[in-house]
């Protein structure tokens, strides 16, 4: 299951902190590392911060986007501090985050996504994540390295495994398989072409889209109930009429 669990860095801009992170996630056995347009890569600064984990390293992925990094992910999060100006899902406690992380890695691939060393993650990249996880830490000094938050948030999911492998099974009612972010792409895509053509949105900046956004990866649907939906945005599209 922790294989199905990656940890993705964006556009990192010391080499070294690359094999600090590497190392930082084999000590919690994860071993996936996606890199998004890393500053310079491979670099021996990473391989030696690595130590033991040169392997996490030297196997990482290179991408060009956070996109392509998370496509085909159950679910994305993004480590930061909480948005208000996009109302994703937030997790304020990261014990919380990792027990989803490991309900979700048995049906497929799940991102942690962690930003710029002096910035984070841009608004347009969180809109790539299905949720949102921040450390708690001093109100007056919260600063982490970031090797440390990928340290934490590992250390959690780490735990989170432990004790889910050793809990007793109980019947729970089956959500069903969850759609990949592609899949969850293609029906955000749609549902914006069927609002636009249905003249539903027709304040530009009224923020609708990040708003039914939000609403969704609340929502979780599964790979059926979003069929359900595409299917109904495709019976509303034949009785609108086509603009003159």
């Amino acid at each position: 299951m922790l294989d199905n669990i990656r940890i993705v860095l964006v556009q990192t801009f010391h080499p070294g902190n690359i094999g600090a992170s590497a190392r930082a996630m084999k000590t919690m056995g994860l071993t996936r590392l996606t890199l998004v347009n890393p500053r310079c890569f491979p670099d021996a600064e990473a391989t030696r911060l690595a130590a033991g984990a040169s392997d996490v390293v030297e196997q990482a992925r290179v991408v060009t986007s956070l996109e392509a990094a998370v496509g085909d992910c159950v679910q994305v999060i993004g480590a930061s501090a909480r948005l208000r100006s996009l109302p994703l899902p937030h997790f304020d406690e990261p014990d919380e985050m990792a027990r989803t992380v490991i309900a979700n890695a048995a049906q497929g691939p799940v991102a942690l996504v962690f930003g710029r060393e002096r910035y984070g993650l841009t608004n347009d990249e969180i809109r790539h994540c299905t949720h949102q996880a921040s450390i708690p830490a001093n109100p007056d000094y919260g600063v982490l390295n970031l090797s440390q938050a990928v340290q934490v948030l590992a250390h959690e999911v780490y735990g989170a495994w432990r004790r889910a492998d050793n809990a007793v099974p109980t019947a729970s009612p089956t959500h069903g398989p969850l759609p990949t972010q592609q899949q969850l792409g293609y029906f955000h895509e749609h549902l914006q072409r069927v609002m636009e053509s249905s003249g539903f949105l027709n304040q530009p900046h009224a923020r609708t889209s990040d708003h039914l956004h939000a609403l969704f990866a609340r929502a979780q649907p599964n790979r059926k109930e979003l069929s359900l939906l595409r299917g109904l945005l495709s019976a509303l599209e034949t009785h609108i009429d086509p603009p003159p």
